[in-house]
């Protein structure tokens, strides 16, 4: 199939939301981070992508339409060339919240515990999240988030780029993949308020962190 749609956001910038909506299009289906931890025999390819070791994607993406969030964020560009047909959608947003975010969910003790726990964590740790301290600090943070923003701005054509925010709707993101606008709403979830949802249900026995990204 290959992949059509490659999401260069990083997490915490609407890629469930995406992840949905993109399904919706018929551009799916999309890997996320969820589907990630879902498939344990890729995780030893994306340590590899971590290392800078060369990956056949096509072991990881084949049978999938699109891609959201980590951890194929991290390799957009290797992504972009190996699917020189994809189009690329850059999530942003306001970076304060996005920190905020981070560090109420997926940046976490509960969530990296829960890596650990899995057997995940060596894999989240190599596409650029898990345990390092400069995780926490702000500054790093963001630096990380506008130079990440600069990279895919500068790495990939305009004609083939989208920066996008969920505020903006179906409207850009239909019209920038050629595809009519769904007569439902676009897509609304996984706030900090349903993460922390999830993480307390996977504490009482209910399960859920995997879809919490």
């Amino acid at each position: 199939m290959g992949l059509k749609v490659i999401g260069a956001g990083l997490p915490r910038t609407a890629t469930w939301s995406q992840k949905l909506a993109l399904n919706q299009l018929g551009l799916g289906p999309c890997y996320h981070m969820s589907e990630a931890l879902e498939h344990p025999e890729h995780w030893p390819l994306w340590e590899s992508a971590g290392r800078g070791e060369p990956v056949d994607w096509e072991q990881i993406f084949g049978g999938w339409g699109s891609t959201t969030d980590a951890p194929g964020c991290a390799f957009y560009k290797e992504l972009a060339d190996f699917y020189p047909e994809a189009k690329v959608v850059l999530s942003v947003r306001d970076f304060e919240r996005w920190f905020a975010s981070t560090q109420n969910t997926i940046l976490g003790g509960d969530v990296v515990g829960f890596h650990g726990a899995r057997g995940s964590l060596a894999m989240v740790e190599a596409v650029g999240w898990g345990t390092d301290p400069r995780l926490h600090d702000k500054a790093y943070m963001r630096d990380r988030f506008e130079s990440h923003t600069r990279n895919v701005m500068r790495d990939i054509p305009a004609e083939r780029l989208l920066v996008y925010r969920a505020s903006d709707g179906w409207g850009p993101l239909c019209e920038f993949l050629g595809l009519p606008v769904p007569d439902s709403a676009f897509p609304q979830v996984n706030s900090t308020d349903d993460f922390k949802e999830m993480i307390a249900a996977r504490a009482a026995g209910g399960g859920g962190i995997a879809d919490a990204h």
